[in-house]
């Protein structure tokens, strides 16, 4: 079954959804540039690793103490012991774990000299807001930017605050941003709305090569679809209720626009 909306399909962005979302749109951007890529490219898939706390990760919590006595025996007996005041009962508490996050991107290298061209990074919820998350990706980013490697920044996120921008801040519910190295600070914004379909746009590589065309679009949908071509995907479809608002929730006029539309194909 294809994906009900024509651009991006808010309910991905579920936080129970987005890893799964994140991780197979990374390999299909990587299967379909590489090909236009050979021979003198190939792409790489990487990981960042780092540790954070989460408020909604898994914590551990400190269970009361319990003191039981039997019942069978309802009579008291003569004792020459002392007893003590039973101890003051413990609160339930939770307290921080460390959590390992590793986050997917890919690096367009040449293969002759290993030279990493180009850096495409999907954007995760834990980039977008204040935490370890954030600070990472935004370090990594930097080094990027200072340096001869092209930055393709996809954020396909509703929710958080986006990546900065010198200048008047442009407001869109998505983005795509592509920063070449030699037009820096200079670079491409693409930015669209739910209701838009999402822009395709130019890889870039080393000049006078010729860059491949992404189509994100027909990307997002060949994820989401049940059966993509020969090849079973995630199933999305079957994951989805419709009948439920979107996480994040949509703006008014989002969310009236998504309910006719999921009416008129018979999911809401």
């Amino acid at each position: 079954m294809p994906s009900p909306f024509p651009g991006m399909n808010p309910y991905l962005e579920n936080p129970e959804l987005w890893p799964e979302v994140h991780s197979r749109l990374i390999i299909a951007i990587a299967d379909a540039i590489a090909p236009q890529l050979r021979p003198k490219y190939r792409v790489a898939v990487e990981k960042r690793v780092y540790q954070m706390t989460d408020e909604n990760s898994i914590l551990v919590g400190i269970p009361d103490v319990v003191v039981g006595r039997s019942l069978t025996n309802t009579e008291k007996e003569p004792s020459n012991i002392a007893v003590a005041a039973p101890p003051k009962k413990p609160i339930t508490v939770n307290v921080p774990i460390l959590e390992e996050v590793r986050e997917g991107y890919l690096e367009v290298r040449e293969v002759g000299t290993g030279e990493v061209v180009t850096v495409i990074e999907i954007l995760s919820p834990k980039n977008k807001r204040t935490g370890e998350g954030k600070k990472a990706y935004e370090s990594k980013r930097q080094q990027v930017l200072g340096s001869f490697t092209h930055l393709l920044e996809i954020d396909l996120l509703r929710g958080g605050e986006p990546m900065p921008i010198l200048g008047s801040q442009i407001k869109s519910d998505y983005r795509i941003l592509v920063s070449r190295s030699e037009s820096r600070p200079k670079a491409e914004l693409y930015p669209f709305g739910l209701q838009e379909q999402i822009p395709a746009f130019l890889l870039p590589i080393h000049r006078g090569d010729t860059e491949p065309l992404v189509d994100l679009q027909a990307l997002i949908h060949g994820v989401y679809d049940a059966y993509g071509g020969l090849r079973q995907r995630a199933g999305f479809d079957l994951a989805i209720d419709y009948t439920r608002d979107a996480v994040p929730p949509l703006e008014e006029i989002d969310s009236a626009w998504a309910d006719e539309l999921l009416k008129e194909q018979g999911l809401h």
